[in-house]
């Protein structure tokens, strides 16, 4: 079980927004860079980067301050938003990034996400963000009709390393994961998941490392560790299977 701090990007600052409401965003910090050092201090082994301007305009906007955060840390970085071709995905493999996630893109031409992972074994990450269960796209402006385990199961024999699961009723609220649904999905594909939106508390983590969450690759955290809801060495002793009981 990975546990992945977050930072999301917004005009060169890290963020916080809550659904994914671009207008409710909530600054964390001024140094991208920083941040990532912090985390990586902190005991971290690897870190979920988006950009979410890019997310909204469909190309990479702040590339400047994710070459900070490559310059900042040592642990392996995902990176998703606006990610759309395959010139961008060379681009930001060819700069160190570990995993390109591929988010609005895997709904629209899944034929290059294909490709992509078949060009880049274990490096290209799907990621799916659904709205009552429907997948949405564009920086999450638009919700689909399509199935976010439907969308899943396109790309079951696709070879991509990961898929990337985001429940965005419960982006930024702090009501915790909608484990449910995410095992579910898991349960329904041989790609492994990552859970996203809502983690709230140790409570949360514990949760995660329970058997029937054994088939999770990892997880998502992000306002909850800006807010001091975690504490990330408590956070990470669980992770290691040094404190599991409620």
């Amino acid at each position: 079980m990975i546990l992945f701090p977050a930072i999301d990007l917004k005009d060169g600052q890290c963020v916080r927004l809550v659904k994914g409401d671009m207008a409710a965003a909530t600054v964390f910090s001024d140094s991208p860079g920083d941040q990532a050092a912090a985390f990586e201090r902190a005991g971290f082994s690897h870190l979920h980067v988006v950009d979410l301007n890019g997310a909204f305009e469909g190309r990479s906007v702040n590339g400047a301050a994710v070459d900070e955060i490559l310059k900042s840390v040592t642990i392996p970085v995902q990176l998703g938003g606006g990610i759309r071709d395959m010139a961008g995905i060379e681009t930001w493999l060819g700069k160190g990034i570990r995993r390109v996630i591929l988010g609005t893109v895997a709904l629209r031409d899944p034929a290059l996400v294909i490709e992509a992972a078949s060009r880049f074994p274990g490096r290209i990450v799907v990621g799916i963000d659904a709205r009552g269960g429907k997948v949405a796209v564009e920086g999450w402006a638009e919700t689909s009709e399509l199935e976010a385990e439907d969308l899943a199961r396109r790309f079951e024999d696709a070879g991509v390393a990961a898929i990337v699961y985001t429940d965005i009723d419960r982006d930024g609220v702090l009501t915790g994961l909608n484990i449910e649904a995410t095992l579910s999905l898991a349960r329904a594909v041989s790609i492994p998941v990552i859970a996203s939106g809502g983690l709230a508390s140790i409570d949360d983590v514990k949760r995660l490392m329970e058997p029937d969450a054994a088939i999770l690759e990892g997880a998502i955290t992000g306002r909850a560790l800006y807010d001091g809801r975690i504490d990330p060495a408590e956070a990470l002793r669980v992770i290691a299977g040094a404190e599991v009981t409620p």
